[in-house]
């Protein structure tokens, strides 16, 4: 009976201590938590209206959000009465431990950090890598998500592009557009060339420095073969690939220039054996 009073009087004594405390943890806890998320509403606002490097921002809100979070919980646990420096210390081993179980995401992190950086790439650029292509929509601490042209959403870790070859189309304001076009060997080559020179003047998108480039480039098994080049707006790649396209074969109809199909000549030998048999 006195045990069961006296361990009653340390409930009742620690309770009257430490419960404040807690109780006050607690509270400092909730109300934290709840303070934190508008503060780093506002820093992404703040960030925004001042034009910086959309790539950035998520990168930096993520950061300052969990050292803000890191700050509260070393609080709260002061205010219950732990040892800050022996927390600290605990939280250093918790941290060594998951670094080594998490080594894949610390690369991805070291991945993100480099990615900002160095910006081999920013958000709105269209980029190829790891087997994947796609416009840039955000660039977060782990993570960097693509949307494809035919409306895919790509997660790529930045591990994986911060350490391999990856391509950014985006990175140039212009952009060199190769044709390769087959006509016959009966047809005239001056003809050809003032033909694809017609077709390249006609559209107002190709630049004029550095000029068209067009070279007989190959005498094929079928058809001789022109290399032409022309210079854009990296915007303007495909439409004016497209539009060319399409107006060569008709300057080509027009002039009456072959475009020859894949021919190939088989001769048959027949041999004295099957001759003596018939």
């Amino acid at each position: 009976m006195d045990n069961i009073e006296k361990y009653s009087d340390q409930a009742i004594e620690l309770i009257m201590v430490y419960g404040p405390k807690l109780l006050l943890a607690i509270i400092v806890l909730i109300v934290g938590l709840a303070i934190i998320k508008p503060v780093v509403r506002f820093i992404r606002k703040t960030l925004n209206n001042r034009d910086v490097d959309p790539s950035v921002i998520p990168f930096l809100t993520g950061i300052i959000g969990a050292i803000l979070k890191i700050m509260l919980f070393i609080a709260v646990a002061e205010m219950v009465g732990v040892e800050t420096t022996s927390f600290i210390a605990v939280l250093g081993a918790a941290g060594l431990a998951i670094g080594l179980a998490l080594q894949g995401s610390l690369a991805n992190f070291a991945g993100g950090v480099l990615i900002l950086l160095f910006k081999p790439f920013k958000v709105g650029d269209y980029i190829e890598g790891q087997g994947h292509a796609g416009t840039v929509m955000e660039i977060s601490i782990l993570y960097t998500v693509l949307n494809t042209p035919d409306n895919k959403k790509i997660i790529i870790p930045n591990g994986n592009l911060s350490n391999n070859s990856m391509i950014n189309y985006s990175a140039e304001s212009t952009r060199r557009v190769d044709f390769l076009f087959g006509v016959g060997y009966d047809d005239d080559i001056d003809l050809v060339k003032e033909t694809i020179a017609e077709v390249f003047k006609s559209d107002d998108r190709v630049l004029s420095d550095p000029e068209p480039i067009i070279q007989l480039h190959e005498l094929g098994d079928s058809s001789v073969n022109f290399a032409s080049r022309v210079w854009v707006k990296t915007a303007d790649y495909w439409g004016v690939y497209w539009s060319l396209m399409e107006t060569a074969k008709r300057k080509f109809d027009e002039k009456g220039i072959n475009i020859p199909y894949p021919q190939r000549d088989v001769h048959i030998f027949q041999s004295e054996s099957s001759n003596n048999e018939n």
